[in-house]
């Protein structure tokens, strides 16, 4: 199996001690959304995206499935490179259009789970046995000097998950994507759109109280890896709109004082009543933000694509 490993288990450990620290010692508090996703996370996370209310997943499918034919004529890409590429599923709709188009002879998928991505791996090269399947295991903020150089690439930075990362994150980041692009290479980025408040807000606090599991998962990934003794049912799940900063705010408030002992860090940590603990920010774009920041990152934005509802969006943009 072609897997290139540039991030093990010692070093999740030691990012994990260090946002941990840093973001329980903080005020306000907070901690890094990327924490939610151990097993357990990322099962309840594939729930999420199946709720009546969670509609980005599938509008960005939607577009994919009209415009990949689209994308693969503009962009005769040679090498498909997907960051945070999780199981690729969506992605299929890519790699089926760019090899029908007959341009396309590899894919690089690059994720921090090494056994998600092998798994990932191993199903692509099934399916797709004349095509060059390598996965990178790597953090997309971090690792991006070792995507393979040339080749036509198009860069697939899919789920919104750009709306994760505050604004000089997002600038910092895609100025990274564009430094590792040749002129005239590809970046295909999803992102969600503003909107009403009445379809953002349930997408994060669903009726089932799936997405309040998922948020209050962090802690227990706290507890596993750090021994510390946070008992989540006594933390509320919060979804609010920020409407100066348009973004969506997911909290974690804590019901009652407490102290939580974490060993692993010999860290106590002490809630007031009604403190809140942010988790995630998930940041809505207007058109034509991102289209600045894209050309503030040094792309040319040359399609942007929405589904029949307008509720999320596709954009292509060319290195310039």
């Amino acid at each position: 199996m072609n897997l290139e490993v540039h991030l093990d288990e010692r070093d999740l450990a030691a990012a994990l001690r260090a946002d941990v620290r840093t973001g329980l010692t903080a005020t306000p508090k907070w901690l890094p959304p990327k924490w939610f996703y151990d097993a357990r996370g990322s099962e309840l996370f594939d729930e999420i995206t199946r709720l009546p209310e969670y509609y980005p997943t599938r509008a960005e499918r939607a577009i994919l499935a009209a415009r990949s034919a689209e994308i693969a004529r503009i962009t005769e890409a040679k090498t498909l490179v997907e960051l945070g590429s999780g199981s690729s599923e969506k992605t299929r709709l890519l790699l089926d259009a760019l090899l029908t188009h007959g341009t396309l002879g590899a894919f690089v998928p690059l994720d921090v789970s090494a056994a998600a991505l092998a798994d990932a791996v191993a199903r692509l090269d099934a399916a797709y046995p004349a095509l060059s399947v390598r996965g990178i295991v790597g953090d997309y903020t971090r690792h991006l000097h070792h995507l393979p150089d040339g080749g036509s690439r198009m860069v697939a930075f899919l789920g919104g998950t750009i709306g994760n990362l505050l604004p000089a994150e997002r600038a910092g980041f895609l100025g990274d994507v564009r430094g590792v692009l040749d002129p005239g290479e590809w970046l295909l980025l999803g992102a969600d759109l503003v909107k009403d408040v009445r379809t953002l807000l349930p997408a994060y606090d669903d009726a089932a109280g799936v997405t309040a599991d998922f948020n209050r998962n962090v802690l227990r990934v706290i507890n596993h890896h750090l021994d510390a003794d946070f008992e989540p049912q006594r933390f509320d799940h919060v979804a609010v709109w920020d409407d100066g900063n348009e973004w969506i705010e997911m909290r974690l408030r804590a019901r009652e004082p407490m102290r939580v002992p974490v060993r692993g860090l010999d860290l106590e940590v002490d809630f007031a009543r009604g403190e809140l603990l942010r988790t995630e920010v998930s940041a809505k774009f207007r058109p034509e933000r991102l289209r600045d920041e894209l050309a503030a990152a040094g792309f040319r934005l040359r399609q942007r694509w929405t589904d029949d509802d307008g509720l999320f969006t596709v954009c292509l943009a060319q290195a310039a």
